[in-house]
């Protein structure tokens, strides 16, 4: 990097790096369309839509030399089932029915691949009814079930991404799914898990959003605090029921086509419908632009488990425990876990911060050869966003409750290491 380069974007960092992530209000409810890839850079993305929180579409050149644009779609455009019969036909893929409310969400079952395609097939003869209702292949891990296809490539947009990068690191889970389903499936209103980014590419078919800026959601609860399932309902209309309802801007809507990609801000929630025969692959990612909009939420998860079982107090000897206990089986995750993954990131940056990139690392698909590409300063802006998150956890009342001693590095000798690694990569 040159020196003028270095300046330029020492300055951009440096500018953008303490920008607030609140929402705002778009103007005529108006989403940016990305058309060319060669124009389009990742400061471009970083600058106009992750900092502000921004939703965009990206137009169908950025997708369309991935292998599941070329081989899992017809001449048509329809889902090509022959091929994905013969690649992936054993395989066990969740399935939702979309015509069954359970609480807050769709109920699923694990079935066959060459079952659910079965079934869409004959869906599709008969005029798109069932009656085994209206099933949507929903949060299919594909990628890590047969991580030999060539199916897509993330763009480089969406290459800063912790949550994969930390539960690649562990080998436990990751967030990367597809999705299939016919015509009017559909998947009810709800922000996606930690409040993270999301992105959507669609394979084949066609998809209307409805999108609601961080925030407007208070205004679409009932009077128990509750979300709507379907926030088309005509019951959200009942003021005794939904009594602010009135108040709540009208959603953003896209109708996103073919090879589209779509990129939702971080809690922003969202209902999306199939309106043909629809693939897609979406990621859910968090990196140093909202790793504090996940902290809010874990702080927030955890005080309602702690006004839940507030009675128990007093004769619960391991109460904070508990409530940690309870949280990680409704979030995915509690605050030592999430300590755990600030210092699998933290470590990753300080790594390519003091030793550089070795040819064989740079040569592989890593969290390390994704950090090299974009920059040893947006390895430093990760760092500084850690050190901001690191500190508040540290100093927070329900962190320091619980039993730190298992914790290695401790959590001052890690701040200790980031602010060192920061202060000598800025000299």
């Amino acid at each position: 990097m040159d020196r003028a380069t270095f300046a330029c974007s020492t300055a951009f960092f440096r500018d953008y790096s303490s920008s607030s992530q609140g929402a705002f209000c778009l103007p005529g409810g108006h989403v940016d369309f990305i058309e060319k890839v060669e124009s389009f850079t990742y400061s471009d993305f970083f600058r106009d839509y992750l900092i502000p929180n921004h939703p965009c579409i990206f137009s169908a050149k950025f997708t369309e030399d991935w292998g599941s644009r070329r081989n899992w779609v017809t001449w048509d455009g329809k889902p090509n089932f022959d091929h994905l019969l013969q690649k992936f036909g054993e395989a066990l893929v969740p399935v939702a029915n979309c015509d069954v409310k359970e609480y807050n969400s769709n109920p699923k079952e694990q079935l066959p691949f060459k079952e659910y395609v079965k079934y869409w097939k004959e869906y599709i003869k008969n005029d798109y009814r069932s009656s085994r209702g209206c099933l949507y292949l929903k949060d299919w891990h594909l990628s890590r079930a047969f991580p030999e296809q060539d199916v897509y490539t993330t763009p480089v947009y969406f290459s800063s991404d912790w949550l994969n990068e930390y539960w690649d690191a562990i080998a436990v889970d990751d967030y990367r799914f597809v999705y299939m389903g016919p015509k009017g499936s559909w998947t009810p209103f709800h922000a996606d898990v930690f409040r993270s980014y999301s992105w959507s590419a669609n394979i084949c078919g066609r998809k209307k959003w409805l999108l609601y800026p961080a925030g407007q959601e208070e205004y679409l609860k009932d009077r128990h605090g509750n979300l709507p399932f379907d926030v088309t309902a005509p019951s959200l209309q009942d003021r005794s029921v939904y009594p602010r309802y009135n108040q709540s801007q009208p959603p953003v809507e896209i109708v996103q086509e073919a090879g589209e990609i779509v990129f939702i801000p971080s809690g922003w929630h969202h209902q999306v419908y199939n309106l043909e025969d629809t693939i897609s692959i979406n990621h859910n990612w968090v990196n140093g632009c909202n790793v504090a909009i996940m902290w809010c939420f874990l702080q927030d998860e955890l005080a309602a488990v702690q006004r839940e079982i507030n009675e128990w107090r007093d004769p619960m000897d391991d109460w904070h425990l508990q409530c940690q206990l309870i949280m990680k089986s409704c979030t995915g995750i509690d605050y030592k876990e999430f300590y755990n993954f600030l210092k699998v990131i933290a470590e990753n940056r300080i790594s390519v911060l003091e030793n550089g990139l070795d040819d064989e690392a740079s040569a592989k698909n890593t969290p390390k050869a994704a950090i090299s590409t974009l920059g040893m300063l947006h390895a430093v802006f990760d760092l500084k966003r850690t050190v901001k998150v690191l500190t508040s956890l540290s100093a927070n009342e329900d962190f320091k409750k619980l039993d730190l001693t298992s914790l290695s590095p401790p959590p001052e000798a890690l701040l200790h290491h980031l602010k060192a690694a920061i202060d000598t990569a800025l000299l």
